[in-house]
C-alpha cells in the first residue's frame, strides 16, 4: 500500500531520529467528505474521523476508508475517556476498547488517537521496534497517561524512546481555572517539577482566577519524568489554525483529526 509519508493530506512529523521503518502522520480537516460543521471550513468536505460527534455515519465511514487506503493495517480505534488505560494496538478488538493510548510491536499494527484540542503524543523506540500513541487532555496528562504508555512500551522491550507532540490547543488559547493549576502542583514530585508547573501557567490578563496553560510544556515535564528526553513537535495551535484543524474549544460542534504511528 502507499506510504502515508508521501501521498495523504496531513502533517508528516518533523521528527529527528525517527527510524526509517516507522511511519507517522497527523491528519487535518482537509480532504474528506463530511459537510459543515464537520467540513473543511471553506465550504468543502472535511476529513472528520470521529463517529461520536454527530456527523453523518456514512461520511465518517468514507473518511476512514480514505485514511485506511494508505495504511498497512486497520487502526486501533479507541473510545477515549480522558483516562490512563493502554491497550495493545495489534490485538483484534471486540468492539471499541475504552482506552486513551495504544502500543504495538507488530509490523503493520497502527496506533491511533483522535483529538480536537487535546494533545496527541506519538512514540517510537529508537530502534523502531515498538511504537505507541496517547491522547492527553489535561486530566489524562495529570493522571499519567504518558507514563503508562512509556511503561507499556518498555514491557515490550523498548529501550530509548522518542516522542512527538502533535497538534493541540496552544498556550495562548488554553484558558483554565485554578483547579487545573492546583492539580499539577499537587502532582509535582519535586521542586523542579513545581517550578516547571508554575512556568507553564500564566495568569490570564483581566481574568481573575484564570490561567493560560501550556499543555506542551506540561507534557514535556511528564515525559521527562518517564525518562523520555528526546521530544519533538509542539508548535501547533488547533484553536488558532482554523484552516487546518478541528477545534472543540473554538467551534463546539466539530470533527476530530487523528495522529497515528506504525511499524512498516
Amino acid at each position: 500500500m502507499a506510504d502515508a509519508r508521501v501521498d495523504f493530506p496531513g502533517i508528516v512529523p518533523d521528527w529527528p531520529g525517527l527510524p526509517a521503518n516507522v511511519g507517522a502522520l497527523s491528519t487535518v480537516r482537509l480532504g474528506g467528505v463530511s459537510q459543515a460543521p464537520y467540513g473543511d471550513g471553506q465550504g468543502g468536505g472535511g476529513l472528520n474521523l470521529g463517529v461520536h460527534v454527530g456527523d453523518n455515519a456514512a461520511a465518517v465511514t468514507a473518511n476512514r476508508a480514505l485514511l485506511q487506503a494508505v495504511l498497512p493495517g486497520t487502526p486501533a480505534w479507541l473510545s477515549q475517556v480522558h483516562g490512563v488505560a493502554v491497550v495493545d494496538g495489534a490485538l483484534p478488538f471486540d468492539g471499541t476498547p475504552e482506552a486513551d493510548a495504544s502500543v504495538a510491536s507488530t509490523p503493520g499494527a497502527v496506533c491511533l488517537v483522535m483529538t480536537a484540542d487535546c494533545l496527541p503524543v506519538l512514540f517510537s523506540s529508537q530502534d523502531g521496534q515498538v511504537v505507541g500513541a496517547a491522547h492527553a487532555g489535561w486530566r489524562g496528562l495529570a493522571a499519567g497517561v504518558l507514563q503508562r504508555t512509556v511503561e507499556a512500551m518498555r514491557e515490550r522491550g523498548a529501550g530509548e524512546i522518542l516522542a512527538w507532540l502533535g497538534p493541540a490547543i496552544g498556550p495562548q488559547q488554553f484558558e483554565v481555572g485554578q483547579e487545573v493549576l492546583q492539580a499539577y502542583l499537587d502532582g509535582a514530585q519535586d521542586d523542579g517539577e513545581r517550578q516547571a508547573v508554575t512556568q507553564a501557567f500564566v495568569a490570564a490578563p483581566g481574568r481573575d482566577g484564570k490561567y493560560l496553560a501550556d499543555i506542551y510544556a506540561l507534557a514535556r515535564m511528564m515525559l521527562l519524568r518517564a525518562g523520555v528526553k528526546q521530544v519533538s513537535g509542539g508548535q501547533y495551535c488547533t484553536v488558532s489554525d482554523a484552516a487546518r484543524f478541528y477545534s472543540y474549544r473554538r467551534d463546539g460542534v466539530t470533527g476530530r483529526q487523528a495522529s497515528l504511528i506504525w511499524r512498516k
